[in-house]
């Protein structure tokens, strides 16, 4: 009983301290993680920086001034030779002196629309931060609504394997009073010992699972205590199946962010086509400035000068040639226009192949899940029915052994297939742009 000791104690440091425990629902779990797990947190961030980016000002909508001032000198000897008069003058430490303070002004009124197709590529950016940082958030609800399930199905299967070590401890406890009183051979005494202990084995690999599954859903909602011992709200996992095929496809066309992603692609090289284009047109640019000037000199009729003023300009030009460049450019977006559409309809040809494939493994999983339920049933009775028989002594310890893996192993394909069920349902969610109605699971129980 050395095994059962282990998992026993095993088992009482792993549920102990209960009271304190948090308990988590799948939209807690998701509302956790949405505000602590920092991939989320790093691209709100990053679509921060595109909405601060977005502005009227980074388009080139608004002119720019810059104020400068500044001093400066000179200072010099000075000899002079009057051939004439044969004199020769000579001074020395002549200083003149400089300063200057100014506001200058530069605006581009006109470019070809240029200012206006980059104030427009800066909103779409925007949108586009927005759907990365949704489609982020899609992978992660995904990812965190699977290992919930996982978590759920892996407690299930350690519930199933305790209740079939205790089957086997029952077996071993029969066999060994037969075998005292002579009634059992000491060959069914071992066979039911090791049995027994190959059980415990699987118990303890499977509170090795339990515990990796529980650690990533820590790590997904980014607790502080990566090892806090939380409880699930949810015992059971209930596939919904009542799906449908053809919403789900019109969801996916309207709202799957991929697709979302790859037309704002679309739309950015449309934008670009007009940048280019707008190389065609002439430019109108607007200078102005205030400015106030000193001149300070010591060898000078005039000892200082001063200037305050305004000064202006208006420029206007376009260009002639360039080496056929804005051609190429031009031709270039167009291409690249061609492509994103390409990308388009690539992009819908795999999301619909994958919508077949997922929704092909959702009925499947569906059918074998009503199927395992029925085995279980079955299963149950046919062990139940052999635990009568082998305590009358009409069946052999293997034959029971037997009856118990069944039984095991139906219980294994039943939770296999709702997790698998579950799993399809989440991908087709997810692939569908609905996965986020995981913050708001509504179970019906009568799944």
């Amino acid at each position: 009983m050395k095994q059962l000791l282990i998992i026993l104690s095993l088992l009482f440091f792993t549920f102990s301290g209960v009271e304190a425990q948090r308990v988590f629902s799948l939209k807690q779990c998701i509302e956790t993680g949405l505000e602590r797990n920092y991939s989320i947190r790093i691209v709100r961030n990053e679509q921060l920086i595109y909405e601060n980016n977005a502005t009227i000002g980074n388009a080139g909508y608004l002119p720019a001034f810059d104020l400068s001032g500044g001093a400066g000198g000179t200072l010099y000897n000075y000899n002079e030779r009057d051939t004439v008069n044969h004199s020769f003058t000579r001074r020395n430490g002549i200083g003149n002196e400089t300063a200057n303070l100014g506001l200058d002004m530069g605006w581009t009124i006109f470019n070809g629309f240029g200012i206006q197709a980059e104030y427009e590529r800066l909103k779409e950016l925007k949108r586009m931060g927005e759907l990365n940082t949704r489609l982020t958030i899609e992978e992660f609800v995904a990812d965190l609504a699977g290992e919930y399930y996982n978590l759920i199905r892996q407690k299930t299967r350690l519930r199933n394997l305790l209740a079939t070590l205790e089957l086997s401890k029952e077996r071993l406890r029969i066999v060994e009073e037969r075998y005292y009183i002579g009634s059992m051979s000491r060959l069914d005494f071992q066979q039911a010992r090791v049995d027994f202990n190959s059980d415990s084995s699987t118990v303890l690999n499977q509170l090795e699972v339990v515990h990796t599954s529980r650690i990533r859903l820590n790590e997904l909602m980014a607790l502080d205590n990566v090892e806090e011992q939380i409880l699930l709200k949810d015992s059971l996992i209930h596939p919904n199946p009542f799906l449908d095929e053809v919403e789900l496809w019109q969801n996916t066309l309207a709202t799957n962010s991929a697709l979302l992603l790859a037309q704002k692609n679309r739309t950015l090289s449309e934008i670009d086509y007009k940048k280019a284009k707008s190389r065609n047109y002439p430019y109108v640019r607007l200078n102005a400035g205030y400015g106030y000037t000193a001149n300070w000199y010591d060898d000078n009729r005039i000892d200082m000068q001063h200037r305050m003023g305004l000064s202006y300009g208006l420029t206007v030009g376009i260009n002639v040639l360039d080496g056929f460049n804005r051609r190429r450019e031009q031709r270039n977006a167009r291409i690249e226009i061609e492509n994103k559409d390409l990308r388009i309809q690539e992009l819908e040809l795999s999301l619909r192949a994958d919508m077949s494939n997922l929704w092909m493994a959702y009925q499947n999983n569906l059918d074998l899940w009503g199927l395992e339920k029925e085995n279980l049933v079955a299963a149950q009775e046919n062990y139940n029915i052999a635990l009568d028989r082998y305590k009358l002594g009409d069946l052999s310890g293997i034959e029971l052994r037997e009856a118990q893996n069944n039984l095991l192993q139906a219980e294994e394909r039943q939770s296999i297939a709702e997790y698998a069920t579950k799993l399809c349902e989440i991908s087709l969610l997810q692939l569908s742009g609905q996965i986020l109605n995981f913050l708001n699971p509504e179970v019906n129980a009568s799944y």
